[in-house]
């Protein structure tokens, strides 16, 4: 890498482009994250429960993931009424570890500024004259 590529590259160090609004949204991420430990799906109430979110927000959160083909979502008749089933796409899942990748670095980042930041805080105070 040369010396302009080096410079550019940590000019924008910390602009996390890869943080996605769609699903950087504490709802959607925490659906997300529920889908991605529930391989298998998770029905609307388990996603409710989970996630803490009241129906008419977990339906929005989940067109907008449908809208971004992160997120599958069937209707099935169960026992007594319809079930709806909610799963996380193949594109889904390889959108969200990327984002959570870039998460990883702003942690990666942070800590290493706290480390930094606590080792200045331990050494003595220069006398002032």
């Amino acid at each position: 890498m040369n010396s302009r590529n080096a410079k550019q590259e940590q000019a924008h160090r910390f602009a996390y482009q890869g943080l996605d609004r769609v699903i950087h949204e504490r709802a959607r991420l925490g659906i997300l994250a529920s889908l991605l430990a529930h391989p298998q799906g998770l029905s609307f109430g388990e996603l409710l429960e989970l996630c803490n979110l009241t129906d008419g927000n977990l339906s929005r959160h989940l067109q907008v993931l449908q809208g971004e083909r992160l997120v599958g979502v069937t209707r099935a008749l169960g026992p007594g009424r319809p079930q709806t089933m909610c799963r996380l796409t193949c594109a889904g899942r390889k959108r969200l570890l990327d984002y959570l990748e870039v998460l990883e670095q702003v942690l990666l980042d942070a800590s290493e500024a706290m480390s930094a930041d606590s080792s200045l805080e331990s050494r003595p105070a220069t006398a002032r004259g």
